[in-house]
């Protein structure tokens, strides 16, 4: 069950291999402490991210964009998966060695639960570990959520989004939700060359972002041949040998759709279910997630729980960032929290991808704030050559500015390059630089940062 002996006494207790739980543990080790890490899968050393999220899927998607409108081609969407397996072989046996090769790290295969608040079980068939700390660090990660419709439940031809990454590639493939995940799978799988359709609820897809950005990424959907259907609701999914079928509502009329598989995209839960939480005391939140402060301290003194576990942003920057917290909790000062993070970006890898940060539009006018808007399609944007360079000029540029001081309230990149230039937005917003003085900056040539020279010339 373990790689290391139980017998010692343990310092701190890590349930899950996560991005902050596994930092956590190797700079505890590092500084003295004997660390127990505990994971249930050997398929999860390192955590959602490079097993099953940020990493597989962008490998998928790399290789779904190098194919230009190929077309559907079974044998190059099972090529990219073997890529992505491999990938994600070897860096799953890195961060294995990076905890296991540390002396005083105890690796415990296993499903843990709580027996007590300073005590764990490990169970893993029919043997038993118990183990006991002072500290104990939940970073058990979230799963995929199903919705309450009938047939909706995971097999066969019905995917989330960990499985459909090894089915055969569908003709025809339903989307059910046109959020961030929808949209990024819906992205990818019809530049693999599948008839996509995505069935939305709302009265648009993408309803957090602005009308006109959501637009630009919808018409780039739909360049691949993707259909979004909104004010669509679900009533049921059946399947048979020869596909499934979804039937759904849309202004008073029902209607029937004949896929080959069917992609459930509704996000994320908090994975705390048969963690014996009551056993420990720990409070959880109404989505199941383990209840924290600011500095990511449960109810339960010496209990922290850091990562999608805790309900927080789900991406594992933020995971990284908790484990920040929390160190500076048990080895530093004590003073970090989650009250540090400011202009926090995040990236949905639609071609071209959308990155965003801080207020959209919609958000900053709710919030009563006098605004100026710098908003630009890419297209039309002479000193950026650089989409037009690697053939994909498509995109819109949009900063949110506080009218009256001249800074960044937030803003939209979709185009060629964005995940990397909203770091340098998110940056000057953390810095407090105003959108003058971001516009004046000397930026390399041919890049997409120089744009920002233009669009931030042109305030509404």
């Amino acid at each position: 069950m373990g790689s290391a002996s139980a017998d010692e006494k343990l310092d701190v207790i890590v349930i899950g291999w996560g991005k902050g739980g596994k930092t956590l543990a190797g700079t505890l080790a590092r500084a003295g402490q004997r660390v127990a890490v505990i994971e249930q899968s050997s398929q999860m050393y390192g955590g959602t991210c490079i097993n099953i999220g940020c990493v597989p899927t962008k490998a998928l998607i790399h290789d779904a964009e190098s194919r230009h409108g190929a077309g559907y081609d079974q044998q190059a969407f099972q090529e990219a998966v073997q890529r992505r397996d491999k990938l994600n072989a070897m860096m799953r046996a890195k961060n294995f060695s990076m905890l296991d090769d540390l002396e005083s790290v105890l690796v415990v295969n296993g499903k843990a639960a709580f027996t007590g608040p300073r005590s764990i079980k490990v169970t893993a068939g029919s043997e038993e570990l118990e183990l006991s700390a002072g500290k104990i660090i939940i970073n058990t990660g979230a799963l995929p959520a199903i919705p309450d419709i009938e047939g909706a439940q995971i097999g066969a031809r019905v995917h989330d989004s960990t499985t459909i990454q090894h089915a055969q590639l569908p003709r025809a493939l339903a989307v059910v939700g046109g959020g961030y995940v929808g949209i990024e799978f819906a992205s990818m799988f019809a530049q693999f060359g599948s008839k996509v359709t995505v069935l939305d609820r709302g009265s648009r897809a993408l309803s957090k972002e602005d009308p006109d950005v959501a637009r630009e990424v919808e018409s780039c959907l739909e360049d691949t041949g993707a259909v979004i259907i909104s004010s669509a609701s679900v009533h049921s999914i059946s399947q048979d040998e020869q596909g499934a079928t979804v039937i759904y509502e849309r202004q008073g009329e029902v209607h029937q759709l004949q896929v080959d598989a069917v992609l459930i995209a509704l996000g994320r839960v908090p994975n705390t279910a048969g963690l014996g939480l009551e056993a420990a005391g720990v409070q959880t939140g109404s989505r199941w997630e383990v209840a924290v402060d600011e500095f990511l301290a449960t109810n339960i003194e010496g209990i922290h729980a850091l990562g999608d576990a805790n309900g927080g942003p789900q991406f594992t920057y933020v995971s990284l960032d908790d484990h920040r917290v929390v160190a500076s909790q048990l080895l530093g000062d004590g003073s970090r929290s989650t009250n540090d993070r400011v202009a926090v970006p995040f990236t949905i890898f639609t071609t071209p991808p959308l990155a965003r940060v801080g207020l959209s539009e919609e958000q900053a006018a709710h919030q009563g704030i006098q605004t100026r808007i710098a908003v630009k399609k890419v297209s039309e944007i002479a000193a950026m050559p650089r989409p037009k360079i690697v053939g994909d000029p498509r995109g819109i540029i949009k900063f949110v500015l506080d009218a009256r001081s001249d800074l960044i309230l937030g803003a939209a990149l979709m185009h060629v390059d964005s995940q990397e230039v909203i770091n340098l937005v998110a940056l000057a917003m953390r810095m407090g630089l105003t959108a003058s003085a971001l516009r004046d900056q000397i930026f390399t040539h041919p890049s997409s940062t120089e744009a920002l020279n233009e669009v931030l010339g042109f305030l509404g």
